[in-house]
């Protein structure tokens, strides 16, 4: 008989288009009296962008709320700070975040540090570290990707180190009260976020697919999430306007959190964070250039699993040993990447990786949590050369 397991998600999910409609009246039901609104500059200047809309069904609700529009990509400690000075100066009550991870990341954390004395990466990164209560938290997602709008996960960076460190504070408490994800307001965005994004959702599903968290509910979401992705991200890519594309990878971006939030990641996140770390590479991009390198490093571990996944991705794998149809599986997905335009490898990336990195980068990556749930253990020396092998 299995050991039991648990599955969060957040208390309820807004899906379809004109979905941001209820933001109003969802602040009102959680008792919100004023509201920290929290985006970047980019969404706060769009004119009757997703900022906007959302600020109309605030003032449309009576509610008060005060704006901090300083997130950046891969959020920064400092992000977090500045944020909570505005958030107590306001006397804020609760958070809602407008964009996509980075802006969900740094309102989950600043909901920590307004609630928790103490260093966010010395005393809250790692796995439930949480003792207190977080303000009732709504994310509004404008991409399709990183899932955080419906995760425990809040990944920032530390600046105090040099180079700086990439954390993830993870706890039960991080998981917002309502995600609402409507396609409508995903629609303007350029074919390369939507790339990078859709990328980081397939890493996201296949990551938690063979790791060693995965379990039936997790399957379910991590098998559809990919389905739709195989089939979608493509045509979300090419023709932005395409509301049936953005609705199908908003659902894939959703159920692949679904499933990371409760089965677990791996070296391919792991790694990510690194790059991220190091060179303020976007995370969707890192995690694409990587998956197929890390897979192939663990592909003898979860070879039948792989064979399903050239499947989805419509290999025709009759006639096929197990490991051919595996092997299938990671040339499906490159060919993927290559065909929506995400760099092959890090040296055709524009950020300048440094391979005299790898090896700090390579400890760092096994002490992420995410490489815990990594279907193939392996050393320092075998993830350097997975970064090497991905150069």
């Amino acid at each position: 008989m299995s050991e039991f397991y648990d599955y969060m998600l957040p208390t309820v999910n807004f899906m379809g288009a004109g979905c941001v409609e209820v933001v109003g009246e969802r602040c009102e039901t959680l008792g919100a009296e004023k509201v920290l609104l929290v985006t970047d500059k980019f969404l706060r200047n769009m004119e009757d962008g997703p900022v906007d809309q959302v600020i109309d069904y605030l003032e449309e609700a009576g509610l008060e709320y005060a704006i901090y529009d300083g997130v950046e990509p891969n959020p920064k400690d400092t992000n977090v700070y500045d944020g909570l000075e505005v958030y107590e100066a306001e006397n804020c009550d609760m958070i809602v975040t407008v964009g996509g991870g980075s802006p969900h990341d740094c309102g989950k954390a600043i909901g920590v540090a307004a609630t928790h004395d103490g260093d966010l990466y010395e005393d809250y990164a790692g796995i439930e570290q949480l003792e207190n209560e977080t303000p009732a938290m709504i994310c509004v997602n404008t991409t399709a990707g990183t899932a955080s709008e419906v995760t425990r996960h809040a990944v920032i960076t530390d600046t105090s180190q040099e180079p700086h460190v990439k954390f993830v504070i993870v706890s039960w408490r991080n998981t917002p009260d309502v995600s609402i994800n409507d396609p409508e307001l995903m629609v303007d965005k350029p074919p390369a976020l939507t790339a990078a994004t859709g990328m980081d959702a397939l890493t996201h599903a296949l990551e938690t697919y063979v790791s060693t968290g995965a379990n039936a509910l997790t399957d379910a979401a991590a098998l559809e999430s990919m389905r739709l992705i195989a089939n979608n991200l493509r045509n979300a890519v090419y023709n932005g306007d395409d509301i049936e594309a953005r609705e199908n990878m908003a659902n894939a971006s959703v159920l692949s959190g679904f499933a990371f939030n409760n089965g677990g990641l791996g070296y391919v996140h792991a790694m990510a964070h690194q790059l991220g770390g190091f060179y303020d590479m976007p995370h969707g991009i890192a995690n694409a250039i990587l998956l197929p390198y890390v897979e192939k490093f663990n592909l003898g571990a979860k070879l039948e699993r792989f064979a399903k996944i050239a499947e989805i991705f419509g290999v025709q794998t009759d006639g096929m040993s197990t490991r051919e149809a595996a092997e299938a599986a990671l040339d499906a997905i490159r060919q993927l990447a290559e065909d929506i335009g995400i760099p092959t490898s890090l040296s055709e990336s524009e950020y300048d990786v440094q391979e005299e990195d790898f090896a700090e980068m390579a400890k760092l990556a096994l002490e992420d949590g995410n490489a815990l749930t990594n279907p193939r253990k392996g050393t320092a020396e075998q993830v350097k050369a997975i970064f090497e092998d991905a150069m």
